[in-house]
């Protein structure tokens, strides 16, 4: 059994963007060297996919304890004040991952309200940017799941 945090609704997510950019590009690629012509969507489509492997990968790295931290201070703090740093942490963390859910949605909320097409597709906008909050929310939880494993012992300082 495994007893390693997983997060694996962002690393199936993750999976999926990553198999899909592959393909698109491969069969791009396929395409532009047999007709010299290339599929106009695989640029758009590829960034936009690539903007949701990043913050599924960087959720997954989260809830793994991944993400680089220097820990020297914490390692030499004794158990209360260690336990307020983690907290400190967290603080900081949750307000620039709540300003991300927070003016992400907005601007999704103004994409839709606007109805502003992509340039490459034509494509409704907020179908791109809706990604951005909820990502960024699924990062919030798996902060907060993992600080909450650091103050309760099961996540030590050392672990990768």
């Amino acid at each position: 059994m495994n007893s390693k945090p997983d997060a694996r609704l962002e690393r199936v997510l993750a999976t999926l963007a990553l198999v899909v950019i592959a393909l698109i590009s491969l069969g791009n690629v396929i395409v532009r060297y047999v007709t010299d012509a290339s599929f106009a969507f695989t640029e758009e489509i590829s960034v936009f996919l690539l903007v949701v492997l990043t913050f599924a990968g960087a959720a997954v790295a989260m809830r793994r304890n991944g993400h680089i931290r220097i820990g020297l201070l914490e390692r030499a703090l004794p158990s209360g004040p260690r336990r307020a740093l983690i907290v400190f942490q967290w603080l900081s963390g949750a307000t620039v991952l709540g300003l991300v859910v927070w003016f992400g949605a907005k601007l999704a909320i103004e994409e839709y309200r606007w109805e502003t097409q992509s340039p490459g597709l034509g494509l409704p906008q907020w179908w791109y940017i809706v990604w951005l909050p909820v990502l960024a929310g699924l990062m919030l939880l798996r902060l907060t799941q993992q600080s909450w494993d650091r103050l309760r012992g099961r996540l030590s300082d050392d672990e990768p």
